[in-house]
């Protein structure tokens, strides 16, 4: 951004504006990079490699992953376009769905894109209300995807569906459940903070952080208690259907991100079983990863991802080929969106900062 440009924005827009500037995608694409060459020189092994046909086979299963590809990218715009009630075109959705998963990618996974989001949405024309209220709502929403979805295929499938020949809780489980348990009860705290009691939601984040270790984040937690009273104003009133449709597309949209690396593997691991339970454990196995993965430290989960994958699908894919398939997976879900920022956000940016020139001509004008 231009220095001419920087006072169109108070300097906490220009904060989040620093937080998805391009040459963000250094680190991660740097970290991601680094470690497929890793594991390509610890773990390649040849013998596992020849099995792979590059045939047609091949081929057919990487176009259904990019078409599940596609199909998420959609769905997120439409739940975009659900949740701002027609005022976003389905372009200027598809659009903004790029910049969201772009301030995901590259921030850590266990801090995310609703900042940025915020500031997105804000420079469209919606109320703070409304921005607001969607950002909050995407929160709960995908929190309440996991935490009802995990539940019923840890019902079906069991332990197992955690590592490989997971029979009694290891480290590995322990941390799945410890992060199982931090979404439902946050996920519980945001659903009665919008739609419950949004007062009784301030009064608990002012006394918690009257304690002195947590005093410093009284400004941020009563900032964020002011956001709950705005999103349940503009919510409570919505009807059912509105509620049914968000977690419709926020449904969708999660599944085809696990489902899309179940053809992956089937498209690279030629005696992959088609059969239903068999990739129904795979789907399972996939999602229970990713909340394991949630909290990583690193933007967007790079590196971490690419390590922890062949450990956790190690009965699904060899060892010797993982990091290929891994590789595969993070160019279509990961950089795939890295490189679609670099293009679109300068371009959106630039729109921004010429409606607001435009407006600031029309006032000095008038």
């Amino acid at each position: 951004m231009e220095a001419q440009d920087q006072n169109f924005f108070t300097d906490d827009q220009e904060e989040v504006l620093k937080s998805i500037r391009v040459s963000r995608i250094i680190l991660p694409i740097i970290l991601g990079v680094a470690v497929v060459i890793y594991l390509a020189w610890n773990q390649f092994n040849p013998a596992e490699y020849d099995k792979i046909n590059w045939t047609r086979h091949t081929l057919i299963w990487v176009g259904f992953a990019l078409i599940l590809l596609v199909i998420r990218h959609i769905a997120y715009a439409l739940r975009l376009r659900i949740l701002s009630e027609g005022d976003f075109s389905f372009s200027k959705c598809i659009e903004l769905i790029f910049i969201w998963e772009f301030s995901s990618a590259v921030s850590p996974s266990s801090i995310g894109g609703s900042a940025v989001a915020l500031f997105v949405l804000s420079q469209e024309k919606l109320s703070t209300a409304r921005v607001t209220a969607i950002v909050l709502y995407t929160i709960v929403l995908d929190t309440f995807f996991f935490i009802s979805t995990l539940f019923f295929l840890y019902l079906f499938i069991g332990p197992i569906m955690i590592r490989p020949e997971l029979n009694e809780l290891d480290g590995w489980g322990y941390t799945f459940f410890t992060t199982y348990i931090f979404m439902a009860l946050y996920g519980t705290f945001f659903f009665y903070a919008m739609f419950i009691r949004p007062d009784k939601a301030r009064g608990f984040l002012n006394a918690i952080t009257n304690i002195k270790i947590l005093r410093k984040f009284k400004a941020n937690a009563l900032a964020l208690a002011d956001d709950f009273v705005l999103a349940s104003k503009h919510l409570k009133h919505k009807k059912f259907m509105f509620h049914l449709q968000a977690f419709g597309t926020t449904f969708i949209a999660w599944s085809m991100r696990f489902l899309l690396l179940n053809c992956l593997i089937i498209a690279i691991v030629d005696s992959t079983s088609l059969e239903l339970f068999n990739q129904f454990k795979l789907y399972a196995r996939l999602q229970s990863m990713f909340v394991i993965m949630a909290f990583s430290p690193t933007p967007g989960g790079a590196g971490f991802a690419e390590i922890v994958f062949g450990g956790f699908l190690k009965d699904y894919v060899p060892l010797g080929i993982a990091f290929i398939v891994a590789f595969l997976w993070r160019l279509l879900t990961y950089y795939s969106y890295l490189l679609a920022g670099v293009i679109i956000i300068p371009n959106w940016l630039r729109g921004v900062i010429a409606r607001r020139r435009k407006h600031r001509n029309i006032k000095s004008q008038s």
